[in-house]
């Protein structure tokens, strides 16, 4: 399929592999890190085309992975799509405001969270002129 890579970047194994099978599933490569000071180390080295985020992680949460990321000449034009289990108006706000394209709640949707990726991604541009 698009072999684009997404960095997944989570503490939560069982979501880390569910996730990883979906995105798989469509077609997508991914690399894992578990943390927030390997988020960026894995960032660097595999150059993803998007990072899924989660904000509570250690090492470093992930309102800090985003300001690292930002500030890398290399990485700052990467979407962030963060996917978090801090629910509250003000971290969807602060996430938004950190340079997140989409903030999602745990659990997110499937549907709508393929859907952003895509979007990100400008593949629904692509799968229209496909289908024409």
């Amino acid at each position: 399929m698009n072999g684009k890579k997404i960095l997944i970047v989570d503490d939560d194994k069982d979501l880390l592999r569910g996730l990883n099978f979906r995105l798989r599933a469509n077609g997508y490569k991914t690399v894992i890190a578990t943390d927030g000071y390997s988020a960026i180390s894995v960032a660097q080295k595999e150059k993803p085309d998007l990072i899924i985020l989660d904000i509570g992680l250690p090492v470093g949460d992930g309102f800090t992975v985003m300001e690292r990321v930002g500030k890398s000449q290399s990485l700052a034009l990467i979407p962030i799509i963060v996917l978090s289990a801090r629910d509250s108006q003000i971290n969807k706000e602060r996430a938004l405001k950190a340079g997140a394209i989409a903030f999602f709640q745990k659990p997110a949707d499937n549907d709508k969270l393929l859907a952003a990726i895509k979007k990100a991604m400008g593949e629904l541009g692509e799968q229209m002129e496909e289908k024409i």
